[in-house]
């Protein structure tokens, strides 16, 4: 009879999990609280909004991004079958081929030269891209240096010097210019996962971007891919189907309230379904569920009397931030860019992308009132910032989480306009073309009945900050019979990704098979990869960081 895995929690991380486990022999039974699979990666159907006959209008918790160095998550990708014409989701998924850096009162530009070899093209690329905003020339010398520093540093004093270092302080934001401060310093960060660049460790942030132009400068797949349609229609349903025809038992609109621990052993789980409360058993117990709904459950059961070490989750718990998504429905067509667009002045760190352009098989006359003819999907990164409007009646201007969702739609357009449109030029963006919009539903009120204007976020981020990779558990546990996949525990890619999640699950499955005794063959994880051509600059830094010597980026025999 083969061994039963309860998995609670049915987003990227437990559909993943259940895919590599059905596919070893395992009975597995999922219950998400939603009802609509993918967790943070699900896209919505906008409730209401169909017209006439017409479908409701897509909208998504925030728009996908599927980078280069994403290796774990399109392996399963490629084993998820659509329909029967021997395609896979991978297979939808489509390529940008720029992205762009919009600024206010300055030119939008975004170039890569090659594939940065030495400090020289890492001054050639950063010319190419920093030059036509603004940035001097020692402050393009000096941010080269810091991205060839972190390339060319071994793992070990990544993982002890840089993980206890900001970015802001390593960058020394401090030093230099606005531009370079809003560019350089804040920019790539705040819209990476919503990084804050005075709190985010080195090791990660700094790792993260230069996978980010490895990809955009090596020839082969563009580092900015993106689904040809909505995600649950292109890619979460089809895999929900096929994890169901493999067997796995995959429940919606059952959130789990319970995990009982009884003497150093999870017992069972209690569960409130659609039929009523039920209490489940299983073999094994794997938790993939966000950090903070995780802290719940440690807070409520005695886990931690047999495993103190998980009492590191209530700490990292508090590092969550709101990283949400809006659409914009326009009544025209406006391909910004083929790619993304970060705004970097934008005060809440808006990001978007074109969305229709991208959709070649999506009819957006069947939609909504059927006058929409384009989507903006944005998110929005910075929620505690003050925005650019002044809303009446002081006049005085507002962050995110101070607005009503009008007044947040009104600041994303005003925030947009600022920094597409250009003085002497035809506008490119203006209110008047958004027909209608959708802000993700994580973003309700707080009461109901006292004050409606006043929000939380059901599902916020967990962000990367200094000195905290201490604090993340591997996926198994001193219990026997519990483990851990989600975006929180200890992974090589750091962030609270899908790419962290599959890798989490991938993890956590390889120790369920461990603990297990089953004969099941071990899932692949993939790591980042760190270029092949700085390798003897890694090992000669790493000679010397065993010798206790600060980086000096030279390759001679043992660094010296």
């Amino acid at each position: 009879m083969s061994k039963k895995v309860i998995i609670v929690g049915g987003g990227v991380a437990g559909m993943s999990a259940a895919h590599e486990l059905i596919n070893r022999g395992f009975s597995v039974e999922v219950y998400e609280a939603r009802g609509i699979p993918g967790g943070k990666a699900r896209s919505v159907s906008v409730p209401n909004s169909g017209v006439g006959g017409r479908k409701d209008l897509p909208g998504e918790h925030g728009f996908r991004f599927f980078p280069r160095f994403y290796r774990n998550l399109p392996q399963t990708m490629k084993e998820t079958p659509i329909g029967d014409d021997h395609r896979n989701a991978y297979d939808n998924l489509v390529q940008a081929s720029r992205e762009l850096i919009a600024r206010a009162d300055q030119p939008n530009v975004l170039t890569v030269a090659r594939f940065p070899r030495n400090l020289a093209d890492f001054k050639v690329l950063l010319e190419d891209v920093f030059a036509p905003i603004g940035l001097t020339s020692e402050e393009e010398h000096f941010a080269a240096e810091r991205l060839w520093q972190i390339a060319t540093s071994c793992s070990e004093r990544k993982a002890n010097d840089y993980e206890r270092l900001s970015w802001w302080e390593y960058v020394e934001a401090d030093r230099f210019s606005d531009n370079y401060r809003a560019l350089f310093a804040v920019g790539f960060t705040r819209t990476l996962v919503a990084a804050r660049a005075r709190s985010a460790s080195t090791a990660v942030g700094g790792s993260i971007l230069l996978e980010l132009i490895y990809g955009a400068a090596t020839p082969g797949p563009s580092t900015d891919r993106l689904l040809n349609g909505p995600t649950n229609d292109v890619w979460i349903d089809p895999w929900l189907a096929y994890l169901r025809a493999q067997g796995v038992d995959y429940r919606l609109n059952s959130p789990v309230t319970h995990i009982e621990c009884v003497d150093g052993l999870i017992q069972h789980i209690n569960v409130d379904t659609p039929d009523g409360p039920l209490t489940i058993e299983g073999d094994f117990y794997l938790c993939a569920v966000p950090i903070e709904v995780m802290a719940k459950f440690l807070e409520k059961s005695e886990i931690l009397k047999y495993d103190q070490s998980l009492e590191t989750l209530l700490e990292l718990s508090d590092d969550v931030a709101w990283m949400n998504g809006m659409q914009l429905y326009l009544n025209k067509e406006i391909d910004l860019d083929y790619g993304h667009t970060m705004y970097v002045d934008s005060p809440w760190a808006v990001t978007s992308i074109s969305q229709a352009q991208f959709w070649p098989d999506f009819d957006l006359s069947e939609y909504g009132d059927g006058n929409v003819k384009g989507i903006i999907s944005i998110d929005i990164s910075n929620w505690d910032a003050k925005g650019v409007l002044e809303h009446p009646p002081h006049g005085k201007r507002k962050s995110a989480k101070e607005c009503t969702k009008e007044e947040i739609k009104n600041e994303i357009v005003a925030q947009m306009a600022m920094s597409l449109n250009k003085k002497g030029q035809e506008p490119v963006f203006l209110e008047e073309y958004v027909e209608t919009w959708y802000l993700d539903s994580d973003i309700e009120p707080v009461d109901l009945f006292s004050n409606k204007d006043r929000y939380k976020d059901a599902e916020p981020l967990l962000v990367n900050k200094i000195n905290t990779w201490h604090l993340r558990p591997e996926t198994h546990t001193h219990i026997p019979n519990l483990f851990l996949a989600a975006d929180y525990v200890k992974t090589d890619v750091s962030l609270a990704t899908m790419e962290g999640a599959n890798e989490a699950a991938r993890r956590a499955v390889n120790s369920i098979i461990d603990r297990s005794g089953v004969k099941a063959p071990y899932c692949t994880v993939f790591p980042l990869e760190q270029p092949w051509v700085l390798a003897l600059h890694r090992y000669a830094d790493k000679k010397r960081y065993q010798r206790g010597l600060p980086w000096n980026g030279k390759l001679g025999i043992f660094g010296r």
